[in-house]
């Protein structure tokens, strides 16, 4: 048996198709908090987190007729966010340290309880190898050994200066070749 909750939202889903304005008005109360929250996570921007709560009903609005839900109400929202928080973090350059702490995470080692994290660690050693030679050297020194940027810079004869501008480098290039993955990290780590 299905929880009570989850006829509210059939119903309601059934009578925004309808084109009432009411169970628009219903829908917005019932989880403009959750989703706010969820973006907010994330984000950490006020601003930019109502916009994409404010386009996200708009679009539902919009859309209502041919909206198709599979799920519970709540986790169709919360995923819509989702994506929409990703794609704004990819798209604005304000959020690029958003993706350099992910892909930092990913490198963390306290992470080696999700189930994928071979699979994650795979796909990143795939992109490091691509890597220039002093680069590649600079970010496993860093990451894997876990030496400073003085003990590398000492130990490969560069500069600290030289040493970051190596992993900036290596971790923009990472935050590039690694969209599809990042996604699903942003998503899993926007749940937590």
């Amino acid at each position: 048996m299905k929880p009570e909750g989850h006829y509210v939202d059939i119903e309601l889903v059934m009578k925004l198709k309808n084109h009432d304005e009411e169970a628009m008005i219903l829908l917005y109360k019932n989880y403009w908090k959750d989703l706010y929250i969820t973006a907010f996570k994330v984000l950490k921007d006020k601003e930019d987190c109502e916009d994409i709560i404010q386009d996200l009903f708009i679009r539902i609005w919009n859309k209502r007729e041919e909206t198709d839900i599979k799920t519970s109400l709540k986790s169709y929202l919360l995923a819509a966010v989702r994506y929409e928080v990703y794609r704004k973090v990819r798209e604005s350059r304000k959020y690029e340290s958003i993706m350099d702490d992910i892909i930092e995470m990913v490198s963390d080692q306290s992470l080696s309880d999700m189930l994928e994290y071979k699979e994650l660690q795979s796909r990143i050693s795939r992109v490091i190898d691509t890597l220039p030679t002093k680069c590649r050297e600079v970010y496993h020194l860093s990451r894997n050994e876990l030496l400073s940027h003085k003990e590398i810079s000492s130990r490969l004869s560069i500069s600290t200066k030289t040493v970051r501008n190596h992993l900036t480098k290596a971790l923009h290039y990472l935050r590039i070749s690694m969209d599809q993955i990042l996604l699903v990290l942003l998503l899993f780590f926007s749940a937590k």
